[in-house]
């Protein structure tokens, strides 16, 4: 997995994209992650890898500003057609693992389906801490492998498989966060859909 295959792939996946992930299934799994998501009105939102904004229709909150940020610009494009004409959404093409915002920009970072995605998902996860601002909160969707043991044979066995199609099914979560467990606390990890494989998080930033 590396940026120039990940733009490969979600060029294929762009026209298809919101039939999977507007699924009754996944839709429903998606308004579960944002209820009583901590997002007050005026809020400054950040949402990595958003995609062709299938979860920007979540956001209720009035007043707050959204930055919508993908790598791939096939992606994006599909969520301009959507919401390109909203004075509170500002899309950007740029890598998730280096992003160009200044520290403590976003009172909230939502981080939907990325840091499986993502060839450095420990780098991408530093970044979303540090342009996280104190006491702000982090949303985390994704697949994980479980954190408390190994992974099963089967995913062993078709997660380089698994990989060809963009994602990782065995990325340990608890890994990504230990390096920063002096700067945020967990406040949820909650299973969501298909036997806790894709979990919901939620962080925040203490210092």
């Amino acid at each position: 997995m590396n940026n120039t295959w990940n733009k490969i792939i979600y060029k294929l996946w762009a026209p298809v994209y919101d039939l999977v992930f507007n699924s009754t299934l996944f839709l429903q799994a998606r308004k579960t992650v944002f209820k009583n998501a901590p997002i007050p009105p005026g809020s400054r939102i950040l949402f990595v890898g958003v995609g062709t904004g299938a979860d920007l229709q979540l956001l209720t909150q009035e007043d707050s500003t959204v930055t919508a940020i993908d790598i791939s610009p096939d992606m994006l494009q599909q969520a301009k057609k959507k919401y390109g004409d909203s004075q509170l959404i500002t899309f950007m093409e740029m890598d998730a693992q280096h992003m160009n915002f200044s520290d403590e920009s976003f009172d909230i970072v939502i981080a939907n389906l990325v840091v499986s995605v993502v060839p450095d998902p420990m780098l991408c996860m530093k970044e979303i801490i540090r342009v996280t601002r104190k006491e702000g909160h982090i949303l985390i969707f994704d697949k994980f492998g479980p954190d408390d043991k190994k992974l099963s044979i089967r995913k062993k066995i078709i997660r380089p498989f698994v990989s060809i199609l963009g994602t990782d099914i065995g990325r340990s979560f608890a890994e990504m966060v230990a390096p920063h467990l002096e700067t945020v606390k967990q406040q949820e990890n909650a299973p969501v859909l298909f036997n806790g494989m894709y979990r919901k998080i939620l962080l925040q930033k203490v210092k």
